[in-house]
């Protein structure tokens, strides 16, 4: 049994886990998943999105402008420290660059990190230099962006959009394998802004502290808002860092709402990675 402690991405909150939670609970785990600060159920809504009122959506300032990547890591840390034992974090998509920080700021406080489709900014800095790259290119997802990001002090979207054209690359960019029925469940429940620092801050991470943490990726094939090129090069740079312990990784021909779409093989998945670590086995051929 170990517990485990789930971190949601950009725009998502702790709800959004309640499958993969219950996949790992049922096989015997303590599951805590986190709303983190202005998300979820702490979320922080513009008034605009609240009124509908499209135009003064796009430039609104956030209420999440200010909110610091060190801000939410912090309150991670405080999450882990009232644990009874070091905890298996597990991260998803923007949540991943959250959870290094985490594990630079108290390694002796995670057992184990497991990215899925998550971000790993290490040698190119914050996560926006990553999307900055080639292996970015083919994502979607960019015409859902409303306002200057500079501006308002967040990535925001509009969930509660009618409009059919968005909705559907909404779907298609996170939600690809995702049936319409849970897709509207999913979309009604995220959260309009994504605080701007998560994408323009870097972690910090180094071997010595994050990279003393066993780590698993579980690479999504499939991925239309993350590709899976973009996922390696993140994977190759982190092992670049901290070779002594690289990446188990796992792979799954996914897109890049996973923890929704296959839960049942994700809790295997991340049971599996770990349970080597602790039996002195690791995978580096990269795919299991």
């Amino acid at each position: 049994m170990s517990d485990v402690v789930l971190i949601h991405g950009a725009w998502h909150g702790a709800g959004h886990f309640a499958a993969l939670a219950a996949a790992l609970t049922v096989r015997g785990h303590r599951v805590l998943a986190v709303d983190l600060r202005g998300h979820g159920t702490r979320a922080r809504i513009p008034a605009s999105y609240l009124a509908r009122d499209t135009e003064a959506l796009r430039t609104e300032r956030s209420p999440l402008a200010d909110l610091t990547l060190d801000d939410v890591a912090a309150d991670v840390v405080a999450v882990l420290r009232r644990c009874a034992r070091p905890a298996v974090l597990v991260a998803h998509s923007m949540g991943g660059t959250v959870a290094t920080r985490v594990a630079e700021s108290a390694p002796d406080l995670v057992a184990h990190l497991v990215y899925l489709a998550a971000f790993v900014p290490t040698r190119l800095g914050p996560p926006a230099a990553y999307l900055a790259l080639p292996e970015a290119k083919t994502a979607l997802g960019g015409g859902l962006y409303l306002g200057d990001p500079a501006a308002i002090g967040a990535v925001r979207i509009d969930p509660r959009s009618t409009d059919s054209a968005y909705r559907n690359e909404l779907r298609a960019a996170y939600f690809s394998d995702v049936d319409d029925v849970d897709f509207r469940a999913l979309a009604a429940t995220l959260s309009p802004d994504q605080p701007l620092s998560f994408l323009t801050t870097a972690t910090g991470a180094t071997e010595r502290r994050w990279g003393s943490v066993p780590r698993t990726y579980l690479r999504t094939a499939a991925d239309r808002a993350l590709p899976v090129e973009l996922q390696d090069v993140m994977i190759r740079d982190a092992d670049g860092l901290a070779p002594g312990t690289a990446f188990d990784q796992v792979t799954m021909d996914a897109g890049h709402a996973v923890f929704a779409a296959h839960p049942d093989e994700v809790a295997d998945a991340i049971e599996r990675s770990t349970r080597r670590h602790r039996t002195g086995q690791s995978t580096r051929d990269g795919v299991e």
